[in-house]
């Protein structure tokens, strides 16, 4: 079953000067091919991990604070220029798309709330709900079976067990021909198997394993001796 997204690149005419042009990683950006049903982006903040996805996302048709292809609002104008020198290679049409942002993730959940949405869509009333419970019951009513599904650093709102859980739903939903693509700094999401993980930093975009991507294995050496890391770091000396 062929992927929704199968490559993004650059336009011959892209400036080379500025932000975000100025980023390694999209200095680097030839052609990025997506091969895999998951895709990390990961990095440290400021590699222009959530610049690209939200250009990938602009560029697919999507509101760059998040939703369905279908919703259309504006809280502040912050998108970069990105999204205009991008050319996206499509493999399959899906009708199932949603771009699921933390950043922006409260306007979004108060542009569905005031379109007045069916009373039994928890889409429509996210705001009776805790933040990660939000995010939840928005992966679970709007994730499916052959879709395309851009996700920026949800992590922020999901407790461990939910992050396993959101896992679950990519795993399941991945293995039906679904398609994700999240920018994230989760140890937790970046361990499920067969996902590409991709690291943005000074030297561009390239691929890494598991172990030799930051969020795993940062969070790894520090939890196996945390000593070590809190005496360098609380040291008067």
């Amino acid at each position: 079953m062929a992927l929704p997204l199968g490559w993004i690149e650059l336009e011959d005419d892209t400036p080379t000067e500025g932000f975000p042009w100025d980023l390694a990683a999209v200095r680097a950006l030839d052609r990025l091919e997506f091969s895999a049903p998951v895709t990390f982006l990961v990095g440290e903040n400021g590699t222009g991990k959530s610049t690209l996805l939200e250009a990938i996302a602009v560029a697919a048709g999507f509101n760059p604070e998040g939703g369905s292809r279908n919703l259309r609002f504006s809280t502040r104008q912050t998108e970069s220029a990105l999204h205009e020198q991008l050319r996206l290679a499509w493999y399959a049409r899906s009708r199932r798309t949603f771009f699921l942002r933390a950043e922006t993730f409260f306007n979004m959940a108060s542009a569905y709330e005031d379109i007045g949405l069916d009373p039994g869509d928890p889409v429509g009333r996210l705001h009776a709900r805790s933040h990660g419970q939000q995010f939840l019951d928005v992966a679970r009513s709007r994730f499916g079976p052959g879709g395309l599904f851009l996700m920026d650093e949800p992590e922020s709102a999901l407790s461990f067990i939910s992050q396993l859980a959101l896992m679950r739903m990519m795993h399941e939903y991945s293995a039906e021909g679904s398609q994700f693509i999240v920018a994230t700094h989760s140890p937790v999401l970046v361990a499920l198997p067969e996902a590409t993980i991709l690291l943005l930093d000074d030297d561009g975009i390239c691929p890494v394993s598991l172990d030799d991507s930051p969020p795993f294995r940062d969070t790894k050496a520090f939890v196996n001796a945390p000593e070590t890391f809190l005496h360098h770091l609380l040291s008067d000396d």
